[in-house]
């Protein structure tokens, strides 16, 4: 499994940075997690739009959605053009029925996800965990056929629900909106240390924060991570793809 940042800051983007999404890649399948501000420019340096086989999207803040009309856009014009001959396959919850109704056309095709189902999307198995944040948001578990998993915590304050849906994962891929003296300002976000502490609690190998603050110097997100977790901490890199596999 390949996973490719494509953008890592929460709220909204620096100067030619993009919000946080994700490419994930297997078997010559390719999955958008997430479609923010800046993110469908950067999928671009990646994979043509006719590449894309579907989209996951955790909730509707615009940090998480800004550039999905733009993504209808470019499949509508790529279908016209005969690049692609199929519709984009969208899995996102229907708790906001306008915004879900949105991803449905001639275009896109729209499932509705929920905690109570595991999706199959390409070669995965999807999981679902609803999440502690100011609106209905998923975080994400994506398991292949080898049983290797990468689990997405999505927007969430800091609850124990997640602990048995993160269990089991390689890698752990978790916002870290904000540092640890400022956490009660940022209702419904994780500090480094409360990211690093999901981590240790699950024993996963290695921990990638995104969703990052635009202010302060985000690599003491790292070392509040590791003051509580022993294993591999990171900031999430636009520039590398990460690999999960089992063993």
């Amino acid at each position: 499994m390949k996973i490719t940042p494509l953008g890592i800051w929460g709220a909204y983007p620096p100067a030619n940075g993009a919000t946080s999404a994700f490419l994930i890649e297997e078997e010559g399948f390719r999955c958008l997690v997430d479609c923010g501000s800046g993110v469908l420019s950067n999928l671009q340096t990646h994979i043509s739009l006719h590449e894309l086989d579907a989209l996951v999207i955790t909730h509707y803040h615009p940090d998480h959605i800004a550039d999905v009309g733009v993504l209808q856009h470019g499949v509508m014009i790529e279908t016209l053009l005969n690049k692609r001959s199929r519709p984009l396959q969208v899995y996102a919850h229907a708790n906001d029925e306008d915004h879900f109704s949105k991803l449905q056309d001639k275009y896109m095709n729209a499932t509705a996800v929920s905690p109570r189902q595991t999706e199959t999307i390409g070669p995965w198995h999807v999981d679902f965990c609803e999440t502690d944040h100011p609106v209905y948001c998923l975080a994400l578990k994506f398991t292949n056929k080898h049983n290797a998993s990468v689990t997405f915590t999505a927007d969430t304050a800091w609850t124990p629900e997640l602990l048995p849906f993160i269990k089991g994962s390689e890698l752990l891929i978790s916002e870290a909106s904000t540092y640890h003296h400022m956490i009660d300002q940022i209702p419904g976000h994780l500090s480094g240390r409360q990211a690093g502490q999901l981590a240790a609690e699950t024993d996963v190998e290695r921990l990638l924060l995104t969703h990052l603050p635009n202010y302060g110097n985000p690599n003491d997100l790292v070392a509040e991570a590791e003051d509580v977790f022993s294993g591999e901490v990171a900031l999430a890199d636009p520039a590398q793809s990460y690999f999960v596999e089992k063993g």
